[in-house]
């Protein structure tokens, strides 16, 4: 076995509504299951969906203070007043204030623009650039992408008198402010039919209202803001990001152009993973690192050399970046671990000095990457305890909602339900995050710390041929809201197991499936897979769970999988017997199990299965110490540990079970795999500590004639070989045969050992040999040798899971 790392959960299509799409749009019917399964109901919805232009945008005024918006901006237009657009310093606020820039310019405007300095001034409205604005003579300041959250500096704006336009698109507060006029699809009593709008998406409709056109020469900027601050690509956002990358791919502007090009992703074509994935980040590290002015710069210049100058100085700063981010995962799982091991494992929260506060919503990215837990990552600032930082949720979890909740230890917060700003004193932190723990413990079960992965249809390979994978592309973009389609594939055949990368962190599997006697073949890939290679048996049947791409090499165009998940239902079977360098092997499972778990405190369990092995292999095997666990079977059958690490532990949970040495009967075999109830991984050895005394048991005549041997000579000088050599000869008995008696005979205390002699006791006690445990495991070392010694891996791993099969019967009949 070997477990996925997520719940998966399967799509289920209305079958009639699949067929009508399929025979009215004329479409593959794997495209039609796909919109159905995106909650598409009509077929009108379902042409817009893959057809849908320009026609079909909502009217921008019916966004709640369009109107006064318009008038205002036509005013200062008129009167050659002085406008500010008032931005956010992360790629939608970018996006948004670049957006707005174009379009003041494109109507004559006098105008500049303005974005806060992270680390200097924070998030959103400030007084001391407020004040700045009234003495640079600004008379109308439009904000974009923020503002929402400003009460008290827009109040204080108005103090000023200077007028201000809000375009947002955060959850907005009870108390709204007080704005000449505020625009947000998500504010109360607001008409707008589509409320998922990204910032720049707010300022796309402003745009529209103003031009009283569609302007499709913005649509590159509302694209990018959309995508880099993940809204769902629903909607509106769908037709926004659909049309915005047509235009990037022949840009208008240097900017694009520029950072399309140091990104690497020149003559592709571009998508919504490129912007999200390589565009956004550059655009993002100016904010994060310096000030978020020379991203406007870039996306504003119409001047070729100093847009290619700037992409690559954006280009070296998500360099440092990705450097810096490198560092404080590191140092934030580790104060992870140490909350979750106080008991604090609901949501996760950690601070440190002086952290880079440009990167902490990445940081925490990493961490819900790696726990799954709602993560809050903040700086603190050592002169004036502030810890500032920025929080990730999972599913199931409102950031929004819970902050809102201990608002009482804030000094300021905002953002959605799955991403979050906030600042509290230090002094806080502590009752801070005992009171989000009882929130998530509150809102949340122990189902949902479990990621959860849909895919939208469970296929065979042979259902997904080339030209059906080719179709999957009418439902791009794919992102929020709109996923890559994912598939479920089961009972694949392993063909090959590779390890990709530098450091081997990728995996990939060469699978194969037989359906209606015809193979076919795919190649999935699996990136920071890689330490999983180890755990996967090449006799194992897999299953997938991933997106389907085309991979072109050569002009060969064959199907792939991108793996998300995979799994292992049956018990996989690692044939270790005869193979050398034991230790070697078993230093390597150990950190196998380790990385491909993410746990280092799991270890394989070492099976002996008799009590004169456990000294024996203590003192020959390798000096293992009491680093892995160990245990032997009694003469009960019953397992004991062999030493401290054992001890700690249930042999019962143990994963990966290793059988060292032979067993002494099929009986105590099947007592192990019974008693090891959370097996999923077997490795057979079956060693021979002692010396090698075979499988044939002596006639009880050779006993006896070994015995009147003793009586008559009194003794046996067992260490003078040429004695030995010319009994052995004379009896007919081997020399490992008569130390097998020999040994019999001193268990069942016919004889005793001084030195090298062997002689009869005195008195011995009447015993039969079947008393005898060494008589016993020959007398069965046949059976035995045949099902452990001499089966193909294939033969010994369905004998293995036969004995599972009927232990599990055994008990399901019991209860």
């Amino acid at each position: 076995m070997l477990a996925p790392k997520a719940r998966w959960s399967i799509g289920n299509a209305d079958e009639m509504l699949v067929e009508t799409f399929a025979r009215e749009l004329q479409i593959d019917p794997l495209v039609a299951r796909l919109l159905v399964l995106r909650d598409i109901r009509t077929v009108p919805d379902a042409e817009q969906f893959l057809h849908g232009g320009v026609h079909y945008y909502f009217d921008p005024y019916l966004l709640d203070g369009m109107l006064p918006a318009v008038e205002r901006i036509r005013k200062a237009l008129q009167n050659d007043e002085f406008i500010r657009v008032y931005g956010d310093y992360d790629a939608d606020g970018v996006s948004s204030t670049s957006l707005m820039a174009h379009l003041l310019k494109g109507l004559g405007a006098r105008f500049d623009t303005y974005i806060p300095h992270r680390i200097r001034e924070g998030y959103g409205l400030n007084r001391s650039a407020i004040e700045l604005a009234k003495e640079q003579g600004v008379k109308l300041l439009i904000t974009v992408d923020t503002g929402i959250s400003a009460v008290q500096e827009i109040a204080y704006c108005q103090e000023l008198g200077l007028d201000i336009i809000v375009t947002d698109h955060h959850e907005p507060p009870e108390i709204l402010p007080q704005a000449l006029a505020v625009i947000n699809p998500k504010k109360p009593g607001c008409p707008y039919p589509y409320k998922h709008l990204a910032g720049v998406g707010v300022a796309f409709k402003l745009a529209h209202a103003l031009l009283d056109r569609l302007p499709e020469e913005l649509l590159e900027f509302a694209a990018l803001g959309t995508v880099a601050d993940l809204m769902p690509l629903t909607g509106e956002n769908r037709l926004i990001v659909k049309q915005g990358l047509l235009r990037m791919q022949d840009s208008t502007y240097a900017g694009f152009r520029s950072l399309i090009g140091v990104s690497g992703i020149e003559n592709k074509e571009v998508t919504a993973s490129h912007i999200g994935f390589s565009l956004a980040p550059r655009i993002n590290a100016s904010g994060r690192l310096e000030a978020a002015d020379i991203a406007v710069k870039l996306l504003t210049t119409s001047d070729e050399k100093e847009a290619e100058q700037i992409a690559f100085e954006l280009d070296m700063l998500n360099k440092e970046r990705q450097l810096i981010v490198e560092d404080m995962v590191k140092e934030a799982f580790v104060l992870a671990e140490q909350q979750q091991a106080k008991g604090l494992d609901k949501v996760i929260v950690v601070a440190k000095e002086q952290w880079n506060v440009g990167v902490v919503g990445i940081v925490a990215s990493k961490i819900v990457e790696k726990f799954y837990r709602p993560t809050l990552v903040l700086s603190i600032d050592p002169l004036t305890g502030m810890a500032k930082g920025s929080a990730r949720s999972i599913a199931g979890f409102d950031l929004h909602k819970a902050l809102t909740a201990c608002e009482e230890m804030l000094d300021h917060y905002g953002g959605h339900q799955a991403a979050a700003g906030m600042s509290l004193n230090s002094s806080h932190l502590e009752s801070f995050t005992h009171k989000l723990n009882e929130l998530a413990a509150a809102a949340l079960t122990e189902q949902d710390f479990i990621p959860l992965l849909k895919a939208d249809a469970a296929c065979s390979l042979a259902d997904v041929p080339i030209a059906s994978i080719e179709q999957l592309e009418k439902l791009a973009p794919f992102g929020m809201g709109n996923p890559a389609p994912r598939f479920m594939f089961t009972d694949l055949s392993l063909g090959d197991i590779r390890t990709m990368g530098k450091e081997k962190q990728h995996l990939k599997l060469a699978l194969s499936q037989m359906k209606e006697e015809v193979s076919c073949s795919v190649e999935a890939v699996g990136f920071g897979k890689g330490s999983l290679a180890g755990l996967i048996a090449p006799a194992a049947k897999v299953d997938v769970l991933g997106e389907l791409s085309i991979n072109e090499w050569n002009g060969v165009r064959k199907p792939q999988i991108m793996m998300q998940d995979f799994r292992i239902t049956h018990m996989q079977l690692f044939d270790w017997r005869g193979a050398g360098q034991l230790s070697t092997k078993l230093s390597v499972l150990q950190n196998t199990i380790a990385a491909g778990n993410g746990n280092r405190t799991l270890t394989p369990a070492i099976v002996l299965f008799d009590e004169a092995d456990a000294a024996l292999f203590t003192s020959t095997a390798f000096q293992l110490g009491d680093s892995v666990p160990y245990w032997v079977v009694q003469d009960n059958e019953q397992l004991r540990p062999g030493n401290e690490s054992a001890k700690q532990l249930e042999f019962a949970n143990m994963q990966d079970i290793i059988l060292y040495t032979i067993p002494r009967s099929v009986a105590s075999l099947q007592s192990v795999i019974h008693q090891a109830s959370g097996m999923m991984r077997c490795y057979p050895v079956f060693a021979e500590l002692g010396p090698d005394s075979g499988s044939t048991l002596p006639s009880r005549d050779m006993f006896k004639m070994l015995y009147g041997t003793l009586q008559k000579e009194g003794s046996l000088n067992v260490q003078d070989v040429r004695l030995m050599t010319s009994f052995s000869k004379r009896s007919g008995l081997s020399p490992a045969m008569i130390q097998f008696i020999l040994s019999v005979f001193e268990e069942l205390g016919f004889v005793e050992k001084q030195g090298g002699f062997v002689k009869l006791h005195a008195s011995p006690a009447k015993r039969d040999l079947t008393a005898s445990r060494l008589y016993q495991h020959r007398l069965h070392r046949q059976e035995v040798e045949s099902i452990v010694m001499y089966s193909s891996a294939k033969e010994l791993e369905e004998w293995i899971a036969d004995q599972i099969k009927k232990e599990n019967h055994i008990l399901e009949e019991i209860i």
